[in-house]
C-alpha cells in the first residue's frame, strides 16, 4: 500500500506529460493566475484575469505591468505607467510580489481592497486575496500572483482599504 505522501507526489504526474492538460487545468481555474518577471510585467496568465480584471474587451495583455492589465483605477486616473503612480509605492499587490520575488518571500492569502475599472469604464471597489510565490524556470526567476475576487463574500470591516 502506497503512502500519502507518495499518492501524492505522483497525482500531477499525468501535468508533466502534456502541457495541452495543464493549460486546460490552469484556464478553468476561477483565480486569476499572473506570472510575472522582475519588472512586473505579464509573462503568462490565465482566462480569469479576463473575466474579472480587464478594463478593456478582447485586449492583448501580454508584457503589460500588472496594474495597466488588471485595470488599476490609479494607473488609468493618474495616467502613468505602473510603478509610477502616487499610490504604486504602498500597493500592497506590488508589494507583495517584489517580496517574493527579492526575499524569496511566500505571501499567503492576504485580502486588500482597491478601486479598479470595469470595461464600461466604471470604477469600482473590489476585495481580493491574493498569494504570491517566487520559482524559477530556464534559469529566469518570476513570481506567481493568484488572485480571487472576493467582493461581497467577506465583511467590508475585514478588508484593508487602498484609497
Amino acid at each position: 500500500m502506497q503512502s500519502k505522501k507518495t499518492m501524492a507526489n505522483h497525482s500531477f504526474d499525468m501535468l508533466t506529460e502534456s502541457s495541452e492538460f495543464m493549460n486546460l487545468v490552469l484556464d478553468n481555474i476561477t483565480n486569476c493566475v499572473l506570472l510575472l518577471d522582475k519588472d512586473m510585467r505579464l509573462q503568462a496568465f490565465n482566462k480569469a484575469l479576463k473575466t474579472i480584471f480587464s478594463n478593456k474587451a478582447d485586449e492583448d495583455l501580454l508584457y503589460m505591468r500588472c496594474g495597466e492589465a488588471i485595470g488599476c483605477a490609479y494607473q488609468i486616473e493618474e495616467a502613468k505607467d505602473c510603478g509610477k503612480t502616487s499610490k504604486c509605492c504602498t500597493c500592497e499587490l506590488r508589494l507583495a510580489a517584489f517580496d517574493s520575488y527579492l526575499n524569496n518571500s511566500i505571501i499567503y492569502k492576504k485580502h486588500i481592497r482597491r478601486p479598479f475599472f470595469t470595461q464600461n469604464g466604471e470604477r469600482e471597489m473590489k476585495d481580493l486575496q491574493f498569494s504570491t510565490r517566487q520559482f524559477y524556470f530556464r534559469k529566469e526567476k518570476y513570481i506567481i500572483l493568484i488572485i480571487d475576487d472576493i467582493t461581497g463574500k467577506v465583511p467590508p470591516s475585514n478588508v484593508p482599504e487602498e484609497k
